[in-house]
């Protein structure tokens, strides 16, 4: 009797958990503008501070693979977080959760965009908008570099500088820049394995 009660209550838990992701990337799905980055602010608000679902460096390993994985980051962000709170079923509800806004919004908008493209006051609350994206990439990005300071690792310290100047100040592909960037920690872990084993 006490073991149908656990299962019964894990079951329970689990929906309650499947519900809230359902409502928690519909949200940040729907009000979320300015690309990938902003959903890491968002994420970090409801799955940290709010559930204490994962840990800070656990959001910026998995920032770091929804960047460097095929697909938009918003959707990689949504799904890495939905599976490290609720395994497979979480990913999908998640993945499924953060698309359909976007495809509504766009939806609409397509059908009525000559009306809405002219309009002044949509005008103005784009321009609006931009500022809020850019501080909110701003401190993602100072975040990020808070916890690879954390690692007082030189390596990673110049890799943070390098890539940055090479973006900026150069035309080479960020692709490439991102391939070299993941070379160099790949061959700084297997460095720190080998001394570690012998």
């Amino acid at each position: 009797m006490k073991e149908i009660r656990q299962e019964s209550s894990r079951k329970k838990e689990k929906i309650i958990t499947y519900l809230w992701l359902m409502k928690v990337n519909m949200f940040i799905s729907a009000f979320t503008f300015g690309g990938g980055y902003v959903v890491v602010p968002m994420v970090r608000k409801y799955f940290i501070e709010k559930k204490h679902m994962f840990s800070e460096e656990e959001l910026m390993e998995m920032a770091a693979i929804a960047q460097s994985t095929p697909g938009a980051i918003a959707v990689n962000m949504a799904s890495l977080a939905g599976y490290r709170t609720a395994g497979k079923i979480g990913m999908l509800i998640s993945c499924v959760c953060a698309v359909i806004p976007p495809v509504l919004i766009l939806s609409v908008v397509s059908v009525c965009y000559t009306a809405v493209i002219s309009n002044e006051v949509v005008a103005a609350v784009l321009k609006g908008m931009q500022a809020g994206v850019a501080a909110l990439i701003v401190d993602f990005i100072v975040d990020m570099t808070r916890m690879i300071r954390k690692e007082k690792s030189r390596i990673l310290d110049l890799l943070v500088i390098l890539s940055f100047a090479v973006s900026f100040f150069t035309s080479i592909n960020v692709i490439l820049v991102l391939l070299c960037s993941c070379a160099v920690c790949i061959l700084r872990v297997w460095m720190t394995n080998k001394k570690a084993v012998g």
